[in-house]
């Protein structure tokens, strides 16, 4: 891969005054944690990710993408390579389908897209109305809550792959492809793409809804919401913050090895629910990943049991 550093002509001889560099992470993460982006470009549109996407795997550029900010620790030293803001949030529903559905750009909030749903008296995405997530993000990483996720509601995603030379092993070209929900190979937290980071960037997809109304699915919501606001803290965390372990709770347990409430620096694991470590005061991420490692030890020594992260660092 070519640095940053040296791209960034190329870069701006392509995007412009859309270029910026070393701009702080911190206010585009749910943590308020996170050093600078080396570079960062902004898609306003799918077509407008796929060509900056595109334009990257081309010139060899290592970049990562950052939709809600949420279920991601970004390091206080930053990230050396281009952060690409997806802020592609076109919606289109089809109410007279059959089943309905909606379409939607891959930057749209997941949360906000249930609740668009709900005003129309269409529901399915009740469970995702408190997520405040991407739906790309969810796409990756088969979200969910309530006993559902995406994998339940895909129809379909429009995927931009990365297609490499057999031969030389060399990229290639990018392709816009269209993947049924089979594709994906959806299990717990976890896709095709997210086992194969860096390779696909999913740019939009196709959500089956069924028909309701308004005030049923509204009031599923805001049942839902209620125990959220019973169980889950308020204030800047990742979300949850490891994966469940088979047949058990990864709150249960950090809270069982005697860590609920711990604190480092300015971070705390809650005292409310124990699988989410909160910014309470200024906090970093580095307070935040010693929290992580000492769940992680303490659990693995108490119970044997490996904690898997459930966001990506």
């Amino acid at each position: 891969m070519i640095p940053v550093s040296a791209a960034l002509p190329g870069i701006r001889q392509k995007f412009g005054d859309r270029l910026q560099t070393e701009v702080e992470l911190s206010r585009y993460t749910s943590a308020r944690v996170g050093g600078p982006a080396e570079a960062l470009l902004t898609a306003n549109t799918a077509n407008d990710l796929a060509e900056i996407v595109s334009v990257l795997w081309e010139m060899e550029t290592p970049y990562r993408i950052l939709g809600g900010g949420s279920n991601v620790l970004v390091s206080d030293a930053g990230v050396r390579a281009v952060v690409v803001l997806n802020r592609s949030r076109e919606v289109r529903f089809n109410d007279t389908g059959t089943p309905p559905t909606v379409w939607a750009e891959s930057g749209t909030n997941f949360g906000a897209l249930a609740r668009q749903a709900a005003a129309r008296g269409l529901s399915g995405l009740e469970w995702a109305a408190g997520i405040p997530g991407t739906l790309g993000g969810a796409v990756i990483g088969n979200a969910g809550a309530f006993g559902s996720d995406l994998s339940k509601n895909l129809v379909v995603a429009e995927i931009l792959h990365h297609i490499v030379e057999m031969e030389t092993n060399q990229f290639a070209m990018a392709r816009r492809e269209l993947w049924p929900v089979q594709a994906f190979k959806y299990a717990y937290r976890t896709s095709v793409l997210k086992q194969q980071s860096g390779m696909m960037v999913v740019l939009a997809a196709r959500l089956h809804l069924e028909r309701s109304t308004p005030e049923a699915v509204e009031a599923q919501i805001d049942a839902y919401n209620v125990t959220r606001h019973r169980i889950q803290p308020p204030g800047a965390s990742t979300g949850s913050m490891f994966k469940n372990p088979p047949g058990d709770y990864a709150g249960r347990l950090i809270e069982a090895a005697g860590l609920k409430g711990r604190r480092v620096g300015g971070a705390q694991i809650s005292e409310l629910h124990a699988n989410f470590f909160v910014n309470q005061a200024e906090a970093t991420a580095t307070d935040i990943f010693m929290l992580i490692e000492l769940a992680r030890r303490t659990v693995a020594d108490r119970f044997g049991v490996t904690l898997e992260l459930e966001v990506e660092l």
